[in-house]
Parts: structure tokens; C-alpha cells; sequence
């Protein structure tokens, strides 16, 4: 795995909103004294999607926050690649460069983000996308499949094509509302495509089969 870095340009601070704030403060109560350091990954999190990325003006105010080094938040930061050490677009794009999803297309898939957003780890000029090839994100029976990052949220979209995935690139652009999920008509979420072939018959599990079952030993009720 490449070395992680934080960016090369840092914004001089960073504060909470008011509403992170109080979450902290919430968050903080459920440990004992001296204990505080392990909000550190809850309080990275709040703050990345507060921000869209970590900074270090954040991860010094949380490490003053939690009466830690800087160094050891620097290290919780850096090493979990779920932190974004950088900006990010409005739509962060992980693209699953795994083997299931390798062959089943996401190089091509690859191809449309250097064509439609740029390089990767580059924030489109418009500043709405930006992506990154990761290791499985663990839909693989669903490939080839992308997680795209907002501040709302973090969201599966799976059974990609290129012409799919281009499609819904312009509609995140666009600010429109993307179908979350399987894009493929066949299939209903994780299922086979197409309609069961197996368990079809009802009396698998109406009942029908069953019979009675006798007084079983030493079942008298005890007195």
C-alpha cells in the first residue's frame, strides 16, 4: 500500500459546527475519566464528513480535545484508509479493483473515471467528483460495484456498465438522485438474476409435508 500523506495545502483551523460539538461532548461522556482517547475514530469520522476530508488543523484539535499527542491521531489517520488525507469531491468515487470485480468489468469501469472525472485521486475542476481504486468492498456476487462518499452518507452502487456508470456520474454531477443499489433490472438486491429456481414448491415450507409428531418420552409436564 502507498505511503499516505496528509495534503500539501492545510487550511490554518478547524472548528466543529455547533451541532458536532455537542455530539462530541455526548460522545466523550460514555468514557471514564482518562479514557477520552478512544473517541478518536468516531471524532475523525464526525469530522470528516463534516469537512469532506482530515486535515491538520482537525486532527490537532481533536487531538487537544481528547488530551492526546497529535502523532498518535496522525497515526489512527493516516493508517485507516477510510480517512481522506486530502479534498475530496462532493461524490468520492471507490472503485472495487478486486478480482471479482476485475473480471467482471471494472477496469472499464476505470476507463469512464480518468475519461469523466480525471486522474484519479483528483478533484474534478467543477469540484462535484472525484475517485479512488480501493480493495474489495465486499459485494463482490454484485460486480463490478462502486461506494461513492457524501456528507449525507456512504452508498453501494453495483452490477455497474460503463454506460451505467457514465450515465450516473452525469446525474451526480447534476445534483439529481441516483438509484441506490443493484442497476441491473434481473436482480433484486444480492438474489440470482432472474426468478428462483430453487425452493419453488410451497410444500418445502407451508407445512404440508409435515406430520403429526407422537408423545415424545419422558414429556409429562414436570409436577
Amino acid at each position: 500500500m502507498a505511503v499516505r500523506r496528509p495534503a500539501k495545502d492545510q487550511p490554518e483551523n478547524f472548528s466543529w459546527s455547533e451541532a458536532n460539538e455537542a455530539w462530541c461532548a455526548e460522545q466523550i461522556r460514555k468514557y471514564p475519566e482518562g479514557r477520552q482517547a478512544s473517541c478518536v475514530i468516531p471524532f475523525l469520522w464526525r469530522g470528516q464528513k463534516q469537512e469532506g476530508w482530515i486535515s491538520i488543523a482537525m486532527m490537532e484539535a481533536i487531538a487537544a480535545q481528547l488530551s492526546m499527542p497529535y502523532i498518535r491521531v496522525y497515526e489512527v489517520a493516516s493508517f485507516y484508509t477510510m480517512f481522506n488525507l486530502e479534498p475530496v469531491g462532493e461524490h468520492f468515487v471507490q472503485l472495487c479493483g478486486t478480482t471479482p470485480c476485475m473480471v467482471r468489468g471494472a477496469y472499464d469501469l476505470r476507463e469512464v473515471c480518468k475519461r469523466v472525472i480525471g486522474p484519479e485521486n483528483t478533484v474534478s475542476e467543477d469540484g462535484k467528483l472525484s475517485w479512488l481504486e480501493v480493495e474489495c468492498l465486499g459485494a463482490c456476487v454484485n460486480a463490478p460495484m462502486i461506494q461513492v462518499s457524501t456528507r449525507e452518507g456512504d452508498h453501494y452502487y453495483e452490477d455497474l456498465t460503463p454506460e451505467v456508470f457514465e450515465d450516473m456520474l452525469a446525474k451526480m454531477r447534476a445534483g439529481e438522485d441516483v438509484k441506490i443499489g443493484t442497476a441491473n433490472p434481473r436482480r433484486h438486491t444480492s438474489d440470482p438474476e432472474g426468478e428462483n429456481t430453487t425452493l419453488v414448491d410451497p410444500s418445502l415450507f407451508d407445512g404440508s409435508r409435515s406430520k403429526p409428531i407422537g408423545k415424545l418420552p419422558n414429556s409429562d409436564p414436570a409436577p
